[in-house]
């Protein structure tokens, strides 16, 4: 059976209603050197894929899921955890499950992420996403980890910014309202690129690409000179007089 991975996240208005409450992560803080950039992680469609049937080597979640994880998943969290600090932030809709799935796709290293976020932590635009009426557009606004207080973790506040953070996402309307050039776009890790899907591992496309910001001054320089996966979403998409009209609506908000 030839499936693309499944949506988890909610798929209608009254969806959003439900587990109101964030799943956070009870962590270790990451220790933070001069240069140390963030890399926010998604996890459907990058670190694994989410399908409502059995798949080889998947593991069974509430809800009929079937989570499996990518190749080379562990030993490419391994390399992120040495180079960068990592937090994962999801759009799932259910924040019951998440730390059940996280267990599973970290194991010990859970203890290392910053944070763990889900659906709730999202910006709610009000509105569907051009490319499926029934499904809310749920954005990942980076500002919100800029400018949180993190109470737990003092030495954390105020040391992200646009300059050191990137967020790694499938969907690039995820990053609709962020500042240009802090996220990139790998093409979504899916059931028909499971048997020959090398992306996380040594000479992978993601893990080099990874490599080469752990060493860049600066995210948002690095990300513009290298371009990679899907395209962010600007004036050049088929849809852009949506989104920019949701971009002025959102803004016009604030």
């Amino acid at each position: 059976m030839n499936v693309e991975k499944e949506n988890m996240e909610p798929t209608n208005s009254e969806e959003l209603g439900v587990n109101e409450v964030a799943y956070t992560a009870a962590v270790v803080p990451p220790t933070i050197g001069k240069k140390r950039k963030l890399v926010v992680m998604d996890i459907n469609g990058i670190l694994a894929i989410a399908v409502r049937y059995p798949v080889p080597g998947g593991a069974s979640f509430p809800g009929r899921w079937t989570i499996a994880k990518r190749p080379f998943c562990e030993d490419f969290l391994h390399f992120c955890f040495e180079r960068f600090d990592v937090g994962i932030w999801t759009s799932r809709a259910k924040a019951d499950y998440l730390d059940q799935i996280v267990d599973y796709l970290l194991g010990n290293m859970k203890k290392k992420l910053l944070f763990v976020w889900d659906w709730s932590y999202c910006s709610r635009t009000g509105f569907m996403t051009p490319e499926n009426r029934y499904k809310p557009l749920l954005c990942k606004e980076l500002k919100k980890i800029w400018e949180n207080d993190w109470p737990n973790q003092p030495s954390v506040k105020g040391y992200y910014n646009e300059s050191n953070t990137l967020l790694v996402d499938d969907s690039p309307n995820k990053a609709l309202l962020n500042p240009s050039h802090t996220a990139i776009f790998p093409h979504s890790y899916t059931e028909s690129t499971m048997m020959n899907d090398q992306s996380l591992g040594p000479g992978g496309d993601l893990r080099e690409y990874l490599e080469g910001l752990a060493g860049a001054e600066d995210v948002r320089t690095y990300v513009q000179d290298h371009p990679f996966g899907q395209k962010a979403i600007d004036y050049t998409h088929s849809n852009w007089k949506v989104y920019s009209g949701i971009i002025r609506a959102v803004s016009n908000r604030s």
